[in-house]
C-alpha cells in the first residue's frame, strides 16, 4: 500500500490515479493551457488513456498520482514517473496542473517535492529527470525550487507547429542511495 503524501502548507496531497480519473485527465491534457507545455502534442482519448493504465501503470512502468486539494478533495492535476528503470534506479518525471484556478499558486512545486519523496523513499530511485521547454520559464523555476538541477540544453530538439524548440534537461538525485 502506498503511503500518503501530503503538504499541509500548500494544501495538497497525492493519491493514486484510478480509472475514475480518466475523463478528467483526458480533458485536462487536451486543454490548450496544458497541451502547449508538452512535447507530445497529439490529442488524448479515453481509449488511449485506458491503454496507458493497462500497459504502463498496471505493469509498474509508470506511477501516476492525482494532485488533490486537501480542503475539499478536489482533483487539481497529475504527477507521474514513467520509463521506470529499476536496474539503474531512475525514471522520468512529469506534471500538469489541470484546474486553471490552481495554477501559479506553488502547487506544482509542492507536488514535485512530494513526488520526489515518493521516488527517493518508497520507490528507491536514485535519479529522477525531466525535460521541459526552455522557454517555459515558470515551469523551470518551479522544478528548481523542488530540487531539480539543470543538466543541459538540447538546442532545437523538437519541432512543434513548424517551429524548433529548445529543451532543458533537469534532474534530481537522491543523496541517500548507494
Amino acid at each position: 500500500m502506498m503511503q500518503e503524501y501530503r503538504d499541509l502548507s500548500a494544501g495538497i496531497y497525492l493519491r493514486p490515479m484510478t480509472y475514475e480519473d480518466i475523463d478528467r485527465i483526458v480533458a485536462w491534457r487536451n486543454s490548450d493551457a496544458v497541451r502547449r507545455n508538452f512535447i507530445y502534442q497529439e490529442p488524448f482519448t479515453r481509449e488511449g488513456h485506458e491503454n496507458w493504465i493497462r500497459t504502463k501503470v498496471e505493469t509498474g512502468q509508470v506511477v501516476q498520482m492525482i494532485i488533490c486539494d486537501a480542503a475539499g478533495d478536489r482533483p487539481l492535476g497529475s504527477v507521474y514517473i514513467r520509463d521506470i528503470d529499476r536496474q539503474h534506479k531512475k525514471a522520468e518525471y512529469g506534471i500538469f496542473i489541470g484546474q486553471e484556478d490552481a495554477r501559479g499558486r506553488g502547487i506544482g512545486t509542492a507536488a514535485a517535492k512530494l513526488m520526489l519523496q515518493y521516488c527517493f523513499g518508497e520507490a528507491g530511485l536514485h535519479r529522477v529527470y525531466l525535460r521541459a521547454f526552455a522557454d517555459n520559464i515558470q515551469a523551470v523555476r518551479s522544478y528548481e525550487k523542488a530540487g531539480f538541477v539543470r543538466e543541459g540544453l538540447l538546442r532545437e530538439d523538437v519541432c512543434i507547429d513548424g517551429r524548433y524548440r529548445d529543451i532543458v534537461w533537469m534532474a534530481a538525485l537522491n543523496p541517500d542511495t548507494p
